[in-house]
């Protein structure tokens, strides 16, 4: 079943392109036609790369992986942060920090220094520090906050990013591929699309189309961690399961051992009893007739 349909992306605005005199011809597969100077993109085979991309998203959130979701332009931001932060995925919406995949190092740095001075706030160590220096630190840690502060948990590279407007997040693009790293993407008209893993020719500008798909996509890594959930549950029963059943056999064993010593002894306390009976001479009833 489609995770979306026509009229859904249709109402959204997800089939506005842009001007003809910016598009890239590398888009040309994915327009449907031209109006009034504007291309049009084609919702159907959009409609197939959703699916196809939330797939793939499902399968990386089913395998306990992290999505890093970009975009830092305006109109986008909210959104992002909210959908990414429904699925417990990291999320950058402010400005790129150069290098934050290819020197993920020094930025998880940064993200220590972040904790070190919530630490010493905590623990009364900043409490002699003059106002001058408190605000000093403080300004420091609220711009570590804006910057890194929903990366603060990713202590790994991610194992996919997914980007809104491929032409503003071109380094992120960029980074990713020169690490082997599979980019999800809504990409629009006047953007390359040849450098991106898994295409969502869409309009990459409106809110409704933005938060449309990504609540596709979302929905697919809810369901992916939903089921990882799952399995972690089944997984964690058979192996308590086979405990107890490892537990039991030594228990069974022990009592078959008993049960054996049991009718061993028995059968010794009976045997002198049967030699008794053996022995013992015929009655004048039981002995035979004279002849």
């Amino acid at each position: 079943m489609a995770r979306t349909n026509f009229d859904q992306l249709l109402q959204a605005g997800c089939h506005f392109g842009h001007l003809r005199r910016k598009w890239n011809p590398a888009m040309a597969p994915y327009i449907f036609m031209e109006r009034n100077g504007i291309h049009i993109i084609d919702l159907h085979k959009t409609v197939a790369k959703i699916d196809e991309a939330a797939e793939v998203l499902k399968g990386i959130a089913k395998a306990g992986k992290k999505i890093l979701f970009v975009s830092t332009k305006k109109q986008a931001k909210e959104i992002v942060a909210e959908k990414a932060a429904s699925v417990n995925m990291p999320y950058v919406i402010e400005r790129w920090p150069g290098g934050m995949l290819t020197n993920f190092p020094t930025i998880r740095k940064a993200v220590k220094k972040m904790t070190t001075i919530d630490r010493l706030m905590n623990d009364g160590t900043y409490s002699n520090l003059s106002k001058r220096e408190l605000l000093q630190v403080t300004r420091q840690r609220a711009k570590l906050e804006k910057n890194l502060g929903s990366i603060a948990d990713l202590s790994r590279l991610p194992n996919a990013l997914f980007v809104i407007d491929v032409m503003k997040e071109h380094i992120a693009v960029k980074e990713a591929k020169r690490l082997g790293i599979p980019v999800f993407a809504i990409v629009d008209t006047n953007s390359d699309p040849n450098d991106i893993d898994y295409v969502i020719p869409a309009n990459d500008d409106a809110k409704d189309s933005i938060e449309t798909i990504l609540a596709a996509c979302c929905a697919a890594i809810a369901e992916g961690l939903e089921e990882r959930k799952i399995e972690k549950a089944d997984e964690k029963a058979a192996a308590e399961q086979s405990e107890e059943a490892a537990e039991a056999r030594p228990r069974r064993a022990r009592r078959a051992r008993k049960d054996e010593d049991a009718a061993e002894a028995s059968a010794q306390v009976e045997a002198p009893a049967q030699a008794e009976v053996a022995e013992t001479p015929a009655t004048e009833e039981e002995a035979p007739a004279a002849e």
